[in-house]
């Protein structure tokens, strides 16, 4: 899906790591929430109380997911699952751009 249709978008951005790391939320009429996002190059560690699917829509980087010893590559136009109540590691190697979905 490229676009989001009859959504609320919350003005107030969320912003992390000094702004290296930056998103909206996209509020759907049932509730269900994403985040859509931009990543500077960097390394950074994210905690989630829910479980994640994180799209790639432009960039790549590395994901380190709860309990793996090994780093993942992730491309423009794939994605990935992150556990609920875990955190996670990333190697952003570009700007990235993302959309992360809230998931049950």
């Amino acid at each position: 899906m490229s676009q989001f249709d009859n959504v609320t978008v919350i003005k107030k951005a969320n912003i992390y790591f000094d702004g290296k790391v930056t998103s909206r939320t996209v509020v759907f009429s049932d509730g269900e929430k994403k985040t859509l996002g931009i990543m500077m190059p960097g390394e950074y560690e994210f905690g989630t109380g829910k479980k994640e699917l994180m799209e790639i829509l432009a960039g790549n980087l590395k994901v380190k997911l709860p309990g793996a010893k090994d780093w993942i590559t992730v491309r423009e136009g794939e994605s990935f699952e992150v556990i609920a109540d875990s955190k996670f590691q990333l190697v952003v190697n570009e700007l990235t751009d993302y959309c992360c979905s809230y998931l049950s």
